[in-house]
Order: C-alpha cells, then sequence, then structure tokens
C-alpha cells in the first residue's frame, strides 16, 4: 500500500508538471520570454523618471519669487495628472501606435486597447508592453513642463492646462512617432536620438522660446527683477534632476545591459564636466562661481548628452560637457542679455541649446564601438550621420516652433494667455490658487 501510495504521488506530480507545459504552450506558443532583470531595471527607470517632474518643480520654483511658487508647483503637478490620462486614452497610440504614412500612428491603441502584458518586439522584446508604455509616459510628462520655464511667473492656469494638453497632443506625440516610433520617418531617415535630444529637448526648448516671445516680458523684466527666492530648493530640484537622468537615459537602453551601463556612466560625466566649466566661466567672467550657475551647467550637460548617450564613449562625453557649457553660457550670459526677450527661467537657453548640441554631436562622435546597432559618426569615418542628425534638428525646430504658436494664438483667442497687471504684481499663488507657499508671521 505504502508502495502503491508513493507511485501515485510520483505519477501525479509529473502529470501537474505535464498539464503546466501544455497549458503554457496552448496560451501562446509565440510569445517572447520576459527578462525579470530587464523588467526590474526599466520599472526603477521609469520611478527615476517621474521623480524628475517633481524635481523640476523644486528646480524651477525656487527660481522664481516666492509669490509664485506654488504656481511652478502646481503647474508640474497638474501635468502628470492631465498628461498620464492622455497618454493612456490616446497619446502611446498617436506617438507609437501603428503607423501612418511615417508622421503619426493610429488610434489602434487607444485606451491601451492591445497593449498587453506581453512584450512588444517592435520596440522592446524583454519587457512587458504596459512597462515600455508607462516608460515612455513619463517622458511625455516631464517635456510640456520643462517648457513653463520660459513664462513662469506670466501665464493664466486655465490656459496652461489647455496649451499643454494640446502642445503634448499635436507637439511632442507626432514628433515623438517620427523619431521613436516604428515607421517614423525620422528613424527610417537614421536619426539617432538615443533618450530625447530631439524628441524633449529640441522640441521643448524651441516651444520654450517661442511663447516667450508670445506673451511678452515680465513687468520690469529686466531691471526690477528679485534674485532666486529659494536657492537650496533650485539645487535641491538640480539633484532630482540629475539623480532621475540616471533613468532618462539609462533606462532608455530598456534592459540591464552594457548600453545601459555606458548611458549612466557617459550621463554623469557630461553632467559633471559641464557643471565645473560653468563655474570656471563665472569665475572668469563674472569674479566669483556661484551655486546658480553650477547647477545651471550641470543641466545643460545633461540635456545635452542626452540624445548621444547611447552612442558615445567616456573621452567624447567630457567634450560634449565642456561644449554644452561653453555654448549655453553663452546663450545665457550673452545672446539673452541683448537682445532681452524674457525666458524666465532659461528654458530655450539650456534645453532648446543643449538639445541641438547633443543632437549634432552624436553626429559627430557616435560609434558603433559603444552600439553597434547604430551608425558611426563624422569623426569615426561617416559625414553621412551628421547631415541626417542636422537635418532632424532643422525639421523638429521647424515643425515646433510653427505648430507652438499657433496653439498659442488660439488659446489666446479663446481663453487668454496672460494674467491681468494686478495679478502678476499680486503673484500667482494668491490670484490663481488662493494659497500660499510661505506663512508670514508678524
Amino acid at each position: 500500500m505504502r508502495r502503491f501510495s508513493k507511485y501515485f504521488r510520483g505519477s501525479a506530480f509529473i502529470l501537474m508538471l505535464f498539464a503546466a507545459a501544455r497549458t503554457a504552450w496552448a496560451a501562446d506558443p509565440a510569445a517572447p520570454a520576459i527578462s525579470g532583470g530587464d523588467t526590474a531595471w526599466v520599472l526603477v527607470s521609469a520611478a527615476l523618471v517621474f521623480l524628475m517632474t517633481p524635481g523640476l518643480a523644486f528646480f524651477y520654483g525656487g527660481l522664481v519669487r516666492k509669490k509664485n511658487m506654488l504656481s511652478v508647483l502646481m503647474q508640474c503637478f497638474i501635468l502628470i495628472c492631465m498628461v498620464t490620462l492622455q497618454w493612456v486614452l490616446f497619446g502611446y497610440s498617436l506617438a507609437f501606435g501603428p503607423d501612418v504614412h511615417g508622421l503619426i500612428g493610429n488610434l489602434s491603441w487607444a485606451g491601451l486597447q492591445g497593449v498587453s502584458l506581453d512584450p512588444f518586439a517592435g520596440y522592446a522584446a524583454t519587457i512587458p508592453h504596459q512597462l515600455f508604455m508607462i516608460y515612455q509616459a513619463m517622458f511625455a510628462i516631464i517635456t510640456p513642463g520643462l517648457i513653463l520655464g520660459a513664462f513662469a511667473e506670466r501665464m493664466k492656469f486655465s490656459a496652461f492646462c489647455v496649451f499643454s494638453l494640446l502642445w503634448a497632443t499635436f507637439v511632442y506625440d507626432p514628433v515623438a512617432h517620427w523619431v521613436w516610433g516604428v515607421g517614423g520617418f525620422l528613424r527610417d531617415m537614421g536619426a539617432l536620438d538615443f533618450a530625447g535630444g530631439i524628441v524633449v529637448h529640441i522640441n521643448a526648448g524651441v516651444a520654450a522660446l517661442v511663447c516667450a516671445l508670445v506673451l511678452g516680458k515680465r513687468k520690469g523684466y529686466p531691471t526690477h527683477m528679485s534674485p532666486p527666492h529659494n536657492l537650496p530648493f533650485a539645487v535641491l530640484g538640480a539633484g532630482l534632476l540629475w539623480f532621475g537622468w540616471f533613468g532618462f537615459n539609462g533606462g532608455s537602453a530598456l534592459g540591464a545591459n552594457r548600453l545601459a551601463v555606458n548611458a549612466m556612466v557617459v550621463s554623469h560625466i557630461a553632467g559633471a564636466a559641464a557643471g565645473l566649466t560653468w563655474a570656471l566661466l563665472e569665475w572668469k567672467f563674472n569674479s566669483k562661481p556661484t551655486m546658480l550657475g553650477m547647477i545651471t551647467g550641470a543641466v545643460a550637460g545633461l540635456a545635452t548628452i542626452t540624445p548621444a548617450a547611447g552612442f558615445v564613449g567616456p573621452v567624447s562625453a567630457i567634450w560634449i560637457g565642456v561644449i554644452a557649457s561653453l555654448v549655453c553660457f553663452f546663450c545665457v550670459a550673452v545672446i539673452k542679455a541683448k537682445y532681452e526677450y524674457d525666458d524666465s527661467l532659461d528654458a530655450f537657453g539650456v534645453h532648446g541649446v543643449g538639445g541641438i548640441l547633443g543632437t549634432l554631436a552624436t553626429g559627430l562622435w557616435a560609434t558603433k564601438a559603444v552600439n553597434p546597432a547604430a551608425s558611426n559618426g563624422l569623426f569615426y569615418g561617416n559625414p553621412g550621420l551628421f547631415f541626417i542628425q542636422l537635418k532632424a534638428v532643422a525639421i523638429t525646430i521647424a515643425y515646433s516652433l510653427i505648430v507652438t504658436f499657433v496653439i498659442l494664438k488660439a488659446v489666446d483667442v479663446f481663453i487668454g494667455l496672460r494674467v491681468s497687471e494686478d495679478e502678476e504684481r499680486i503673484g500667482l499663488d494668491l490670484t490663481q490658487h488662493r494659497e500660499s507657499g510661505y506663512t508670514m508671521l508678524d
């Protein structure tokens, strides 16, 4: 009896294994395998990129006057809510859905229909499709957030909400499809943008310049403007941005692999080189290095390395960081001062210019030694890549400039873009949100 019982238990175990294998095969015999390591890394990277939006809120919030601190925080956090829902309902399908003539995705993935927990090999073969979707959502959220640095302290909150949703739909989503979507015409042309130099930084930076010019200057600019009201907040925000950039660039490898390591290493190197260079420039031309200058330089270096992070090596990253600080410093300290356009927090001077530089630098320093699936750049014997990158820059600038201008004008006609002079004088915290960031005690 004991022998029969032992035989029965062994047979039952074998039958259970056979049934489980049969069920798994019947469910999807061709389903690609999910990598636990890759999935864990992209999950962490998505959380890191999410953290960049609160980081941006503190970075920008610390630089404005205290009467506008909460307005900046509110703008950043409302983007998290609005763009997430837009992305789920139709934004992801427009950006990454099945291609329509290389220009946009169709709406077959609207509401995440067909975006399953299985991998989609066209984008990432070893992680769930929904994970790729939510990772990309974090990029879609922070990109319009970068723009608000140009018009901080003077746009109506209602206008901001409508503008941001329209901009995400008609500017961000199409450009994301061109560069990253299967069938996108810039992707098929051979343009390289590892983590968003074109899609995020050029796109948002150009839009920021258009916003600054359309809305006009703040009252009292530039002669009667107060310094940043809370520089430690700005430093905290910059630190969170730098930390998040490891997921922004490293996560764009979409796996826990050598490419992710390279992207993290060169991103950190470029940020460090740019921060140091900016401090030295201030020391030379303004007699003292400043904390504000150092964090501005670091962010400029991180923005500039973003499109190149998966294509260049460590020494190239040093050069990219140094060049980023030299050019962005010139734009902020000389060009902006000369023409007196009010890009409040240098969104164009740092992100727009940095994105352009980084995209072109990719055409110079990209090497197959780092990424065999990419192309060599000019310095490695392939001048054609530089001209492809130049064409991608020009197309993105033109599109973002024109469509952003149209959206702004439309919003101004139906809602009005700018707060009144009295509201601007009192501050957006009280006039737009009826609350204050600080309690003043007598």
